[in-house]
């Protein structure tokens, strides 16, 4: 939540990426943790963010390791090279 947009200046962007949240089950993933937020803990916050969410979304940050970012993009590759055989039934 980076309700002032000022994340990035408390970050290392060396290592990381900062991404909006626009990858439908970025969105789904991130509402299902804010409604899990308000019911367990009453937040007034978070009930706020649900009711008006497509409003309050482009003030949430995605965090991504660049590290991590290079693996994905790795094994991505690397798995298309693959063969694959089923070793049980």
């Amino acid at each position: 939540w980076d309700e002032q947009h000022l994340f990035d200046r408390y970050c290392n962007l060396d290592m990381i990426d900062l991404d909006p949240v626009t990858e439908p089950e970025d969105i789904e993933r991130l509402r299902s943790l804010i409604e899990e937020h308000a019911r367990y803990t009453g937040s007034q916050r978070a009930q706020a963010i649900l009711a008006d969410f497509d409003n309050a979304l482009p003030n949430f940050v995605k965090v991504f390791p660049m590290e991590y970012r290079r693996v994905l993009g790795q094994m991505t590759k690397g798995d298309e090279d693959v063969q694959r055989t089923q070793t049980h039934n």
